[in-house]
Parts: C-alpha cells; sequence; structure tokens
C-alpha cells in the first residue's frame, strides 16, 4: 500500500490489491453489458432489422459492448489462471463456469419453449433434425433454429442468436491454454506478442481480401479480434504491476475509442487497445456494493437467456416498439438469471471442490515435472498443446473461415518453439 502523502500513478495492480482482489466494478460493468447487450436485441427483435443502430454515433457503444465483455473476461480468466497450479486445473474452472449454465439453456428453449410452441405435430418435432442439431449447442457446435419455432417473428426461426459467441470464448479459452503450454508462465510476453501477431495477420488478411482498399468500418467484431480482445485483458493482467491505472488515460482512451470504432477505416484495431483500458479501469474501480449483487453475478444467465425471452415476448404480444420490449424482457431476463445464478451456476461451484482435492492429491504425488527431465516434461507440454489445438481445430471449424485465422497463427508459434529448449507450463501441463 502507498503512503497516504504518495501522489505517484498507482498501478493496475496496486488498485487491484487496494480492493484485496474483489473490486466492484468488475461486477457492476459485466452486469451492464449483459443488460446492454438485451436493450440492443430489443430493435431487432421488434422489428426485424437493427441498421438505425449501425448508422449513428451509437454505433460506437454498439460495436463495443461484446469486445468489452471478451477483455474483461481476459483480465479475469487471467487471475484465474494466476491461481491455478495446473493446467487441468485451469481448464476445468472454465468448463464448470461455462457448461452448467448453458446445457440447462438449450435443455429449456429445446424442451419447454420449442415443444410448447412448435408449429409441427410433437412427434415430428422430436425426430426433426434441427432438434437434434439444437442440442449441441451444449458443446460449443451451436444451431439457432429449433423446427417450427418462431417461424413468423419479425426475426424468423432464429430461438437465440447470443450463443454465437460461445464457441469464440472456449477459442480463447483453448488459445490462452495452448500459449500457456508452451511456456507463456515464464515468458509473459509471449501473450501479447501472439495477441499482436494474430491482430496484424487478420489486418493483413483483411486487406488482401479488400484489394488493399480501405473499408467502410464495420459492425460486429469478428471472432478473431474478439479473441485479440481477450488476450489484450490477459495481458493487462500479466503485466499489471507495470501499467497505470490512471483517470486521464481513461478518459483519453474512451475518448480515442469513439471515433475508432464509429467510423475510423481498420479503427477496430487500435479500438482493441483503447477499449481493453477502458474495461480494465471501469472494472478496478470500487463503488460500493449493492446488496442484490453481493455473492451473485447475474450477467451470465442474462446474456444466455435475454434473446430468447425477447423473441418469446415478441411472439406472444407483437410489441409495436422497442422499448415496450426492453421494459418486459430486461426484468424477465433478471429473473432468469437469478434462477440461473442460484439453481444452477451457484451449486455448479461445488464441483471446484473435488477439483481442487485432485490438484492436491497430483501434486502430493511430486506432479510430472517433478520426476522428470525439463525436457520430457516440456515435451509432453507440447504434445498436450497440440491436443488443445486440435479440440480447437474442431470448435473452429463451426465458424466462420476467419475463425481459423488464430489457429494458423498458434501453429506457427508451436512449431518455432519446438525448436527451443521446452520449459514447463504451469506444473508440467498437468
Amino acid at each position: 500500500m502507498k503512503p497516504e502523502n504518495d501522489l505517484s500513478p498507482v498501478s493496475l495492480a496496486e488498485r487491484l490489491n487496494a480492493t484485496n482482489g474483489r473490486p466492484s466494478g468488475f461486477d457492476y460493468l459485466r452486469l451492464g453489458l449483459a443488460v446492454s447487450v438485451v436493450i440492443v436485441h430489443s430493435v431487432r427483435t421488434t422489428y426485424g432489422v437493427d441498421s438505425e443502430l449501425w448508422t449513428t454515433p451509437l454505433r460506437a457503444f454498439v460495436r463495443a459492448i461484446i469486445p468489452m465483455f471478451f477483455a474483461l473476461s481476459g483480465f479475469l480468466v487471467a487471475g484465474s489462471l494466476e491461481r491455478s497450479k495446473t493446467t487441468l486445473t485451469f481448464i476445468g474452472l472454465r468448463l464448470i463456469r461455462i457448461y452448467p449454465a448453458l446445457a440447462v439453456e438449450v435443455a429449456l428453449s429445446a424442451f419447454l419453449i420449442g415443444m410448447a410452441l412448435t408449429a409441427f405435430p410433437l412427434a415430428t418435432y422430436l425426430q426433426d433434425p434441427l432438434f437434434l442439431k439444437y442440442l449441441l449447442n451444449v458443446i460449443g457446435d451451436i444451431h439457432y433454429n429449433l423446427p417450427g419455432v418462431f417461424e413468423n417473428n419479425p426475426v424468423p426461426k432464429i430461438v437465440n442468436a447470443q450463443l454465437w459467441t460461445v464457441p469464440i470464448e472456449l477459442l480463447c479459452y483453448m488459445a490462452l491454454t495452448v500459449l500457456v503450454l508452451l511456456g507463456g508462465v515464464q515468458r509473459k510476453i509471449l501473450i501479447p506478442l501472439a495477441a499482436l501477431g494474430l491482430g496484424l495477420a487478420h489486418l493483413i488478411l483483411r486487406l488482401h481480401t479488400d484489394h488493399w482498399q480501405l473499408p467502410n468500418p464495420g459492425g460486429v467484431f469478428g471472432d478473431t479480434l474478439l479473441v485479440v480482445c481477450f488476450l489484450a485483458g490477459v495481458s493487462l493482467y500479466l503485466f499489471r504491476d507495470k501499467i497505470v491505472w490512471s483517470s486521464r488515460m481513461f478518459a483519453g482512451a474512451l475518448i480515442a475509442s469513439i471515433p475508432l470504432l464509429w467510423f475510423v477505416p481498420f479503427g477496430d484495431y487500435p479500438g482493441v487497445l483503447t477499449i481493453t483500458y477502458v474495461t480494465v479501469y471501469l472494472g478496478l474501480t470500487n463503488v460500493r456494493r449493492l446488496s442484490l449483487i453481493k455473492g451473485a453475478d447475474y450477467s451470465y444467465g442474462m446474456y444466455l437467456y435475454g434473446y430468447v425471452i425477447q423473441q418469446l415476448f415478441v411472439y406472444l404480444a407483437a410489441p409495436r416498439f422497442w422499448w415496450v420490449n426492453v421494459l418486459v424482457c430486461v426484468p424477465a431476463s433478471a429473473l432468469f438469471a437469478a434462477f440461473s445464478w442460484h439453481f444452477i451456476e451457484k451449486p455448479a461451484q461445488n464441483l471446484r471442490k473435488p477439483l481442487s482435492a485432485a490438484e492436491r492429491h497430483y501434486l502430493a504425488l511430486g506432479g510430472y515435472a517433478a520426476h522428470r527431465p525439463p525436457v520430457r516434461a516440456g515435451a509432453l507440454n507440447s504434445l498436450l498443446a497440440g491436443l488443445v489445438f486440435v479440440v480447437a481445430l474442431y470448435i473452429a471449424g463451426r465458424l466462420e473461415p476467419e475463425g481459423l485465422l488464430w489457429l494458423a497463427a498458434s501453429q506457427v508459434v508451436v512449431v518455432a518453439l519446438a525448436y527451443v529448449a521446452p520449459a514447463p507450463g504451469v506444473i508440467a501441463g498437468f
């Protein structure tokens, strides 16, 4: 802690320590972002189009929402990585956080909403390939349609469009795991370099695709740039002791983000940096927590349920105005989020206990690195990194083609580091 009369700049690490590692800003920020997603979707789900959002100054705000989610996730997940003594524990914690709530949301959509609203006979609905494919959402293989459901909505046939980010989030975890297994803990610079290399590679590919012409500013951030945002958030956490938590830097980054995301061609690339800093700065604020959010995180539930609730409301009530959609669906999404947290997500956290016990048992036995030469331990890391790469390749195959770009870049890193003396990852990857 700094003395009270010390006016030197405060680093991100010092700010994080001053809040005992639990600043309230991140709680408010992720909840605010989740509510913002519901509000933005209210226009499209009500009218079927949302082009006005992309032709006004609101464009910058709308474009920033999802990248801020990924930057926030990267910063917080990096803390989880640092606290994990093994890579498999880190992966296990991520799965516990993502999959239980996702599985329940998919089941409710398919077996409750779908069966109640389908225009098809029930037997036909259950035997339709679309129904079976929808269930694959629980493993990150995303499908949006259920047979005979929401066919006459302004956005027809789509049950939950917001699931498109789930495989990208999984890709982020895979990318970070590969980098850790290749020495990202010991060589921290590897992670921001990977983010920079991935961003530059994507920019070059985009220029080539557009025949080296300046394009119009884009819409939603693509898969690759969201991974870059995630890695940027991880990088700020890893170098938190060297980066200043400054209101002036925050104001500068916020002001710069508006034109970068609004009308500057290719502004989304430098915008990754400004958005990430804005996100982390806001997250490290520490205003008083309301009792409503103490010990609870409703943001993931709101994010998962918001779109399907909006589609259901539009199907039942056909509102004429987007703000009616907001007034009904934000509270309804909050109720489902509370249900998800208290009955699904929070109880699922109990799975962390056997995971921690398994980790302690493994470490008590000495772990792989304790009784293997560093070269062999490093070789095991490379093997595990390859397996993670294969899983990521499978997931990325369900994305747009650009989703494969970062995988190609990560493979280059794997090959390059194969010629460097290998070093263990967290605990030799296990």
